[in-house]
């Protein structure tokens, strides 16, 4: 299997920003819901606190605005 295949865009919270404001990632769709979240080329864990830091298994949660969907990164075990 081609490891690109299964790859998605998921937006994962950035903590202590002082307002709320999401990262674009990619993960690895593992099925049913669950994602492994991949780090960005330029991710810094001193410049931005990750939610969900690279390597986290997540559940995706489809969020539908006005402009669009995207793929936001929940807890796994739904909380």
């Amino acid at each position: 299997m081609d490891p690109n295949t299964n790859r998605v865009k998921i937006y994962v919270r950035l903590l202590d920003e002082g307002t709320e404001v999401c990262r674009s990632t990619e993960a690895l769709d593992l099925n049913n819901g669950l994602f492994e979240i991949l780090p960005t080329e330029q991710y810094d864990p001193e410049n931005e606190k990750w939610e969900f830091p690279p390597g986290s298994v997540v559940r995706g949660k489809r969020i539908e605005d006005v402009k669009d969907a995207y793929l936001l990164a929940m807890s796994a075990d739904g909380r």
